[in-house]
């Protein structure tokens, strides 16, 4: 990622997505160097003659919304989700708030070899703030709720990770009557996901039960994950927030077809759902391909352990506000705490391990480890599930056993393991 990269990335998007001018929001989060490449893509889209609307630190789905509320061509979000703040990326969204299809990103990286457009002066687009329309995504939030609902006598932490969303999301929850405690809303441009957020409870775990609150909330650096903590200082995942999103779905007649995990997604919830009669389907990880999944089967409920959730009858992508508004909503409706709701799905033990390789492989076209991967099968039984994948990033094999057993699983996942190092590919 340079400012180099950042111009000539914004010229080559703005020839296949606003070929004949057009308009493009850009948020961001709260990295250092996110002012930096905002700058050089409102130069790229100017100079190619497209509308560009700065919106600032905003949640990526934020950024999705209002491309859409806006009627943009596109959007734009600058930041590297749960990393630490020396990272970036650029992710875009269609005119929907949906995410490019394969064959626009391969066009868009056709034309990055190109050199950046600079169209004649009367030509150029036009670059403006629109800070203060995030209050309108804050709405869009809050109209998700059932009508007349309101967090009136909630106490309820709220880690922002000193990211994306550390404005909107405690004024949200303030909005709907919460009394709200704040922890990781004090960015600085290098502490986002710094020791907080939903890839750190732990300060989270420590607030909620010492101040008393009814509940935790944790987002990301750019506010699409989420993780909660019940009122005894409990981490209460993707797989679980899940469980209690779709029986409180059933039980109000609303549920869609069937949920959507992935291939990581715990058995605890397959068997969970299971026993109330919701149907339960695995994409492959990644939360494109949860969204996909569901599209095909009409589902509407779908996400990962990791707190991506995706509640497409309420918004387009995942949300970690919008997905903490539907659990306490499904607190608010059952009368019962968020460690009540939680206690119906069993979390089985699940060891995952990188295993490092010379190079990358598919461990499961390598009959030795075919015949590991059976006897491990064997020794687990019904009440077992193991996954082997090779990294899509670096050079690991990544080894997922789940049992009843933590013991044995451990064990099982062990043997594996050892299985990949000593193949030959």
């Amino acid at each position: 990622m340079t400012v180099d990269f950042a111009l000539r990335l914004a010229s080559a998007a703005a020839r296949v997505l606003a070929p004949r001018r057009g308009r493009v929001l850009i948020g961001k989060d709260t990295r250092l160097s996110g002012y930096m490449f905002e700058a050089a893509l409102e130069a790229g889209f100017v100079a190619a003659g497209v509308d560009v609307l700065l919106i600032g630190p905003l949640p990526t789905p934020g950024v999705a919304y209002l491309t859409r509320h806006f009627g943009c061509d596109f959007g734009v979000v600058i930041s590297a989700s749960h990393n630490l703040y020396e990272d970036n990326g650029i992710k875009f969204f269609d005119g929907s708030g949906g995410k490019l299809s394969d064959a626009l990103e391969l066009q868009i990286e056709a034309e990055l070899a190109a050199t950046p457009v600079t169209r004649p002066s009367g030509e150029l687009g036009r670059a403006k703030r629109v800070d203060d329309s995030r209050a309108q995504y804050q709405d869009f939030c809050r109209g998700t709720l059932p009508a007349g609902m309101t967090l009136d006598g909630l106490k309820i932490v709220i880690d922002c990770a000193n990211g994306a969303a550390y404005k909107v999301a405690p004024r949200t929850l303030a909005d709907l009557g919460a009394e709200i405690v704040p922890i990781g809303c004090s960015p600085n441009g290098r502490n986002i996901n710094d020791g907080c957020g939903s890839t750190n409870l732990q300060l989270l775990q420590l607030t909620v039960p010492g101040v008393h609150a009814h509940l935790g909330v944790a987002l990301d650096g750019d506010g699409d994950r989420l993780m909660m903590v019940d009122h005894l200082g409990r981490q209460v995942d993707g797989d679980q927030l899940l469980y209690v999103l779709a029986c409180a779905r059933k039980a109000a007649g609303e549920l869609h077809g069937p949920v959507v995990g992935t291939q990581m997604s715990n058995l605890g919830l397959e068997l969970a759902l299971r026993r109330q009669g919701i149907g339960f389907e695995r994409a492959a990880v990644g939360d494109r391909y949860v969204l996909a999944r569901l599209k095909e089967t009409g589902g509407t409920l779908g996400g990962e352990t990791s707190g991506h959730i995706l509640c497409l009858d309420r918004t387009t992508t995942g949300d970690g506000l919008i997905g903490a508004l539907q659990v306490i909503a499904a607190l608010r409706s059952s009368g019962k705490s968020l460690a009540e709701l939680a206690a119906g799905m069993q979390k089985f033990p699940q060891v995952l391990l990188n295993v490092a390789v010379q190079e990358r492989f598919d461990p499961m076209k390598v009959a030795s480890v075919q015949r590991a991967v059976e006897q491990v099968r064997g020794r687990l039984g019904e009440a077992g599930r193991v996954l082997l994948r090779a990294s899509g990033t670096e050079p690991v094999v990544r080894v997922m056993v789940e049992g009843s057993d933590d013991r044995q699983t451990r064990e099982c996942a062990e043997i594996l393991a050892e299985a990949v190092r000593a193949a030959r590919p």
